[in-house]
C-alpha cells in the first residue's frame, strides 16, 4: 500500500467536523506523554503544557490531538502514563465531557485504532483514595484523521498524524516499537536517538514532507495539518497547503496552531523570565494569524 492509498483512505473515513468563523480550535500533537522516567520527554515541558490546556479550556477552545499523545512504545501500560500526568488527563476528561476533545492516533499510540483496547483502557480509572473506579474517556473514540468543514464558504481542513507517508513508522510499527522498547529506550539515557524517527532523522522528515505535499498538489486538495515530524510548519498562502503544529518535546517549549475567528496561527507556549525574576509560562505568536480563506484555491 502507497503512502497516496494510506493518505487517501484516511481523508475517506475521517471524522466531519462542521465549523464557523466563531470555531475555535488548538491543534497540539506529539505529546509523548509518559510515565515520568527518565525517557519521558514530555516531563520537561509538562508544567508549560497544563498551563496551555488551562488557558484553551477556560476560552472555550476545542481541542484536537494529531496522534502520538501517548507514548506506548517505550511504556507498555496506558496506567503508569495516567498515574504520572493525572491533572492533565483529568482536565483532557473536562474537554471530552463538554464534547470539545478530538483525538488522533498516531504511530506511537497506534493502538487506539482498536476501539476495543480504548474501550477497555481509557473508559475509567481506579481511584485509590476512595477505592472504586471512575469514569475518564467513557465512549471516547480516536480517528486516523479529521475534517473540519466550513459551513458558509465549504473550505476544508484536513488533520491526520502524518505516518501515512512514512512507510516503515505505518506499516511495521509494532517492529519499530519492540525496537524502541529493547534497545532505543535505553540507550536515550546516553543520547544516541532512534534514527528511524523523522523527528531526528532530517533525510527522512524531508521525504515525509514531500510524499505529503505531492498528494495534496495531485489530487488539488485542502488545507492539510499534520504533526509526526516535530517540524513545525506554516505556509504562505500561494504555497503548497501543508501545516505541521510541531511538538509539545521541543526543548524548554511546546508548539500549536490556533484556529479562531477563520484564522490560523503558528503559536509558542515557553517560560520566559520577568524583570523581578518571576518566571510565567508565556504564549508566542510565530506565524500569523493568516486568513483561512487565503488558502482557497481560487483557479
Amino acid at each position: 500500500m502507497s503512502s497516496e492509498t494510506r493518505l487517501n483512505n484516511a481523508l475517506k473515513n475521517a471524522k466531519v467536523i462542521p465549523f464557523d468563523d466563531t470555531s475555535k480550535f488548538i491543534l497540539f500533537s506529539d505529546c509523548h506523554r509518559g510515565d515520568n522516567s527518565f525517557a519521558d520527554d514530555f516531563a520537561n515541558n509538562r508544567n508549560i503544557y497544563y498551563h496551555a490546556l488551562k488557558f484553551y479550556y477556560s476560552e472555550g477552545f476545542q481541542y484536537c490531538e494529531l496522534g502520538d499523545g501517548d507514548e506506548l512504545w517505550e511504556n507498555i501500560h496506558f496506567g503508569s502514563i495516567f498515574e504520572a500526568h493525572k491533572n492533565v488527563f483529568k482536565l483532557l476528561k473536562q474537554f471530552h465531557l463538554e464534547h470539545r476533545l478530538h483525538m488522533i492516533w498516531g504511530n506511537h499510540d497506534m493502538v487506539y485504532k482498536d476501539e476495543a483496547y480504548v474501550k477497555k483502557h481509557l473508559s475509567s480509572y481506579f481511584e485509590p483514595i476512595d477505592d472504586k473506579d471512575k469514569s475518564l474517556f467513557e465512549g471516547i473514540k480516536y480517528h486516523e484523521a479529521i475534517l473540519l468543514k466550513h459551513t458558509h464558504t465549504d473550505q476544508e481542513i484536513f488533520m491526520t498524524h502524518g505516518h501515512q507517508a512514512d512507510w516503515w513508522n505505518y506499516n511495521f510499527w509494532r517492529c519499530g516499537r519492540f525496537l524502541v522498547r529493547v534497545l532505543w529506550k535505553p540507550l536515550q539515557v546516553w543520547g544516541i536517538a532512534d534514527p528511524t524517527s523523522p523527528a531526528r532523522n532530517y533525510t527522512e522528515l524531508i521525504k515525509v514532507e514531500r510524499r505529503i505535499k505531492k498528494w495534496i498538489l495531485k489530487h488539488n486538495l485542502m488545507v492539510t495539518v499534520i504533526g509526526h515530524t516535530h517540524r513545525p510548519r506554516f505556509p504562505e498562502p500561494g504555497d503548497i497547503p501543508l501545516f505541521n503544529d510541531g511538538s509539545c518535546v521541543h526543548p524548554r517549549s511546546i508548539t500549536g496552531i490556533e484556529i479562531e475567528k477563520g484564522m490560523i496561527s503558528l503559536i509558542k507556549w515557553q517560560i520566559n523570565t520577568t524583570d523581578d525574576g518571576t518566571l510565567r509560562v508565556v504564549r508566542i505568536l510565530l506565524e500569523g494569524p493568516q486568513k483561512l480563506v487565503d488558502y482557497i484555491d481560487k483557479k
